[in-house]
């Protein structure tokens, strides 16, 4: 097995470039998934590895064998904590990194299991944490897709991986721009339900039990008028502060939960 102990290796270099660099990762087509849990997650949503980097003073090598089972193509290689220390991203991942291969998340591959669909659709979200909560909640509520419009960053960005706890490899997600989704969503019989404030009903009150997508814009700025002109109807959750919105990823839950609920789940 080989065996890495400078921070100097050339692959010690690619993997920081893989971590910290957008260019480099769609360069590449690949990138970094660091953390026990989340290199399960990717695993069990089809994702392929072509490395796995442990350290031996946190994992064993029996444990190791454990996790990449199923992966005999990817090269296992020890490292040290010098080592892992340099490339981990958070120092509680348990002593695993690995280099995994990328998708495309191309809207024409977007693939439904049920002929009804519950899609998640967040335009230009500008904060991976947002991104990723709100992939916790696709996860958790088993959303049929979600679909990032007019992305600012790419999904495999270590702080939508680590926000996600992973979810970013369970979750059935395509990216495009905003004329192209509102276009397939139409072609497709999907309503389209945008979270505005004006010209709104009560969320509530509108029925998603049939194909649905829900979209979110950003707290700032809200969803371009585009969503707006095209949206089947806008819904709002009425406030009863100070304030006239919440997080992006807070108001897509009450949304998404309260279309779960109609559809008996």
């Amino acid at each position: 097995m080989k065996v890495i102990t400078s921070t100097q290796n050339p692959l010690v270099k690619q993997i920081l470039q893989l971590k910290e660099k957008l260019r480099e990762r769609r360069k590449s087509g690949l990138f970094i998934a660091e953390g026990v849990r989340e290199i399960q997650l990717a695993i069990k949503g089809g994702y392929d590895f072509s490395t796995f980097l442990f350290t031996p003073d946190i994992i064993s090598e029996e444990e190791i064998h454990t996790l990449t089972k199923g992966q005999s193509n990817a090269e296992l290689i020890q490292i040290s904590r010098e080592v892992y220390q340099k490339l981990a991203y958070r120092q509680t991942t348990e002593g695993v990194i690995a280099i995994a291969k990328s998708r495309t998340h191309s809207l024409s591959e977007l693939d439904f299991k049920t002929e009804n669909p519950l899609i998640i659709i967040a335009e230009a979200p500008e904060k991976p944490g947002n991104i990723g909560a709100l992939l916790r909640t696709a996860d958790a509520a088993n959303l049929d897709a979600v679909i990032i419009a007019n992305p600012k960053t790419d999904l495999y960005n270590p702080n939508i991986i680590r926000s996600s706890v992973g979810c970013v490899f369970t979750n059935n997600i395509t990216t495009g721009n905003t004329t192209e989704i509102i276009k397939y969503l139409k072609d497709n019989g999907i309503s389209i339900h945008c979270a505005a404030l004006t010209a709104s009903e009560v969320y509530s009150k509108v029925d998603y039990k049939k194909a649905s997508a829900i979209v979110v814009g950003t707290e700032a700025t809200g969803l371009s008028d585009e969503w707006l002109e095209n949206s089947t109807q806008n819904i709002i959750i009425p406030m009863q502060g100070e304030i006239d919105s919440m997080n992006v990823s807070v108001s897509a839950a009450i949304i998404i939960f309260e279309a779960k609920r109609q559809r008996g789940f």
